[in-house]
């Protein structure tokens, strides 16, 4: 029953935003929830950033969700930062409080975690070490996630040591880097791998590593997305390993959001999962 006394606004700020599938994903919890609302892209050059955030308020709307390349930059421009975004270093997210002030937020190591335990319900982060390829954005955000879940060791590997190096050094322990070309010894009774980089994804190549060393126990995910199955996926789900993609990702990370602006905690459901693959 529609019976809110407002029309909802929300949306997603990035340059370029079209090839965003969130606006699929809100719109169809609203649409499942009955809320009268509009979920949009919103194409934001960064040098207009500041001035798109902070017309928000004024246009009604309940918040925005942010992505390449205002993550880290939004940092700097609206006027709370949550916890959890200020240990990663960026906003995915942006809500307006009832005092019309923006806060920032950012659940994307929320959705890695959220996914992973949707793919593989047994599994405990305490269990055995996590390998994390990649020293970026993406890798903070599930590193953050890790230690939160109770991680007791991280093995951080990245091309360029001394980006991972920093990295771990902003977290301490249970996290520590190492050189790329320890990358496949780094395996050895590790219980999850995790590929946070671009390397995998649609016109980009293969991310270079042997799976040899990784125990068949042991959970391989990708935060890549498009496509669903990488190479480091299919080679794994070769071997036996169970694979987790980043649709899941995706997905779940825009659930708080979505309670965040409209007070309801929606749900990734296999209709939903089947709506998003079909535009990958």
């Amino acid at each position: 029953m529609r019976s809110q006394h407002r029309f909802l606004l929300a949306g997603v700020m990035g340059w370029p935003v079209a090839h965003s599938r969130s606006p699929k994903i809100h719109n169809y919890w609203l649409s499942q929830h009955g809320l009268d609302g509009v979920y949009v892209p919103l194409a934001i050059e960064p040098g207009r950033l500041d001035r798109a955030l902070r017309s928000l308020a004024p246009l009604n709307f309940s918040g925005c969700n942010l992505t390449v390349p205002h993550k880290e930059t939004a940092l700097a421009m609206v006027d709370r930062i949550d916890p959890g975004a200020a240990r990663i270093g960026a906003i995915n997210c942006v809500v307006v409080d009832k005092d019309r002030a923006l806060e920032g937020r950012n659940y994307d190591g929320f959705g890695f975690i959220a996914s992973l335990r949707a793919a593989a319900p047994d599994w405990r982060a305490d269990a055995a070490p996590a390998v994390v390829i990649g020293a970026g954005g993406g890798a903070r955000a599930v590193v953050v996630g890790l230690i939160d879940s109770g991680a007791e060791e991280i093995r951080l590997f990245n091309r360029t040591f001394e980006r991972a190096q920093l990295l771990a050094g902003d977290f301490g322990r249970p996290v520590a880097a190492y050189p790329w070309e320890e990358r496949e010894a780094g395996l050895e009774n590790a219980g999850l791998l995790v590929n946070t980089t671009s390397q995998g994804m649609t016109g980009q190549r293969p991310l270079e590593i042997s799976l040899r060393n990784l125990p068949g126990s042991a959970i391989v995910a990708d935060i890549v997305y498009a496509p669903l199955e990488t190479p480091l996926l299919a080679g794994a789900r070769a071997l036996g390993n169970t694979t987790v993609d980043g649709l899941g990702m995706l997905m779940h990370q825009a659930r708080p959001a979505f309670r965040d602006w409209f007070g309801v905690m929606p749900h990734v459901t296999p209709a939903l999962r089947k709506l998003i693959a079909a535009t990958l």
